[in-house]
């Protein structure tokens, strides 16, 4: 059993004795009250999706499920595939791929970690960083030196993160795919 505190997207859950993998987790806290978990959920056997909340302390049954470790391999849409050492592929929907689909790009090198539920590939948990190229952001404001200065950037594969006000087009940044922030230059 998991707190709902602890879980993260690509997780499966056990609610109403059907399996639900976690597209997305919002976590919001407050000054006296405990904090609150938003869930985005979808049916891994009806392949319907909600959004439910919790409390943060709430136990939540995750499944354990098997995994394995792939390489991204290509797109034909709406599936993305995915390819393990012994050179199978395993396609996964594009919508089972949540925030993760943002990060993927051809030719990466990041070891990514395929969940199957009753021999199907249901989602993707890529690594906890990774590190993308800046193709678009705006230039620096001059003289801004107010403290943390963030910034909208696209990355290569399309996602859109906040930088700091230092960073530049062609710039390699670290990601936190977790939470989607800027870590550091690399």
């Amino acid at each position: 059993m998991k707190t709902a505190h602890e879980i993260r997207p690509g997780n499966v859950i056990m609610l109403d004795g059907s399996p639900w993998v976690v597209q997305k987790t919002e976590t919001t806290r407050s000054g006296r009250n405990a904090a609150i978990v938003k869930l985005k959920l979808k049916n891994l056997l009806l392949n319907s999706g909600t959004e439910t909340t919790f409390k943060g302390e709430d136990k939540l049954e995750d499944i354990i499920l098997d995994r394995l470790d792939c390489t991204y391999s290509y797109f034909a849409d709406p599936m993305f595939v995915f390819m393990d050492a012994e050179y199978n592929q395993y396609d996964v929907e594009a919508e089972n791929l949540g925030d993760a689909a943002a990060y993927i790009v051809d030719g990466m090198e990041e070891t990514c970690q395929v969940t199957f539920y009753d021999g199907k590939a249901i989602s993707v948990e890529m690594p906890t960083t990774i590190v993308r190229e800046v193709t678009y952001t705006e230039p620096s404001a001059r003289g801004d030196t107010s403290g943390k200065v963030m910034k909208p950037a696209t990355i290569t594969g399309g996602g859109t993160v906040s930088v700091a006000d230092f960073v530049k087009v062609g710039d390699k940044i670290e990601i936190d795919t977790r939470t989607g922030e800027f870590k550091k230059r690399v």
